[in-house]
């Protein structure tokens, strides 16, 4: 297996999954951004929009998001940066991943199923990432057993799951990912490790994943973050696409999380209850994100029990929504009754008056 430098390799035609060449020791970076000098300082570059690079990265999100869809318009990409691995720790972690790729391409005879991958999140947390590593303690697409990253042509996934700044700019990892022979994982599945030797990642689905996922053990082997993408966006971003802003409602069965928490306080341990008052202080502080959050209260008191709480809640407020609408069909047809009852008595009294005003005729004349 040849050595390629895998942080100098952009994927042509991302749509399917491949990985073509584009070496960029030529193309030009600018080191120097006073709007995004919480990347710059932590090493990355920013690439300059000319640039073959650039122009590859641009195209390949583009694709991912849907081309020519009205996603993709309302989409303004702001600055691509590059993950030059600069520090000597990350210099290591990019050779670490070169022997990883290497290992696991001899044990599947020959093809470590590289691929790239989305990872959305918050600035502060791609910013540690790039640093520091993946930790389970700051995965904002996954949970403390892996870490799920949006194969190349769903990066609409991965922007659902960044958060914005205090600039109204969203950002995204593109990272290689080293799959190898891959195994099917449930959802919310707690594996945190293969179930043999013979596999080396999971995925929700063979033949069209929608998530690579990547064990908590293998986090800072078999991935490495290459770039940066910051976008912004005009709209509110909901599972179902663009909204604008305060008019976000949710299509599926839903129910408040204090009400949540306060259904689950009924039959949890108090160290339970605590952590799960803990995690919604963390998310209404914003240290963690809503989806963290829904994953941790899944952990700790179980899918399940998440799951039939919310149910009841939505059957309840069904029963609720059939009730007034009852009500006012009932008010409704009370409604017309009375008004044919009034039209009625007016219809009477007008031929009354009328039958009093020809009797006093008639006896006008005699």
């Amino acid at each position: 297996m040849s050595q390629i430098p895998v942080e100098d390799q952009v994927a042509m035609t991302m749509n399917n999954d491949e990985i073509a060449d584009a070496t960029s020791e030529s193309n030009p970076v600018d080191s120097c951004s006073d709007d995004f000098e919480f990347f710059t300082k932590i090493g990355l570059t920013k690439l300059q929009e000319p640039s073959l690079e650039h122009t590859i990265i641009k195209a390949s999100f583009c694709t991912g998001i849907g081309d020519q869809s009205e996603l993709a318009k309302k989409i303004n990409i702001v600055a691509i940066h590059k993950n030059s691995h600069s520090s000597r720790s990350r210099e290591a972690r990019a050779d670490s991943f070169q022997v990883f790729a290497k290992a696991v391409a001899d044990k599947c005879g020959g093809d470590a199923n590289l691929k790239y991958g989305w990872y959305g999140a918050s600035r502060n947390e791609i910013c540690e990432i790039v640093m520091h590593g993946f930790s389970w303690c700051n995965t904002a697409a996954g949970n403390r057993y892996s870490i799920s990253l949006s194969p190349a042509k769903f990066a609409f996934d991965s922007v659902l799951s960044s958060e914005a700044d205090e600039n109204g700019l969203r950002h995204v990892l593109l990272c290689r990912v080293i799959l190898g022979k891959q195994e099917v994982l449930t959802a919310n599945s707690n594996q945190f490790h293969p179930t043999s030797p013979e596999f080396d990642s999971g995925v929700d689905d063979l033949s069209a994943p929608r998530k690579y996922i990547v064990w908590s053990v293998y986090m800072n082997t078999h991935i490495l973050p290459s770039y940066v993408i910051s976008i912004k966006t005009p709209c509110l971003i909901g599972s179902q696409g663009f909204l604008e802003a305060n008019t976000i409602k949710p299509n599926s069965k839903w129910v408040r999380f204090p009400t949540l928490i306060s259904m689950l306080s009924r039959f949890l341990e108090p160290s339970q209850i605590a952590s799960l008052n803990k995690n919604y202080s963390d998310f209404r502080e914003k240290k963690i994100t809503r989806k963290q959050l829904i994953e941790r209260m899944k952990e700790i008191a179980g899918h399940q029990a998440v799951a039939a709480i919310v149910d009841l809640f939505a059957k309840k407020k069904s029963l609720l929504r059939g009730q007034s609408l009852n009500f006012q069909l009932s008010i409704h047809n009370f409604l017309n009754k009375s008004t044919r009852m009034k039209v009625a008595a007016a219809a009477a009294a007008k031929a009354k008056q009328e039958l009093q005003k020809a009797v006093d005729a008639e006896i006008g004349g005699l």
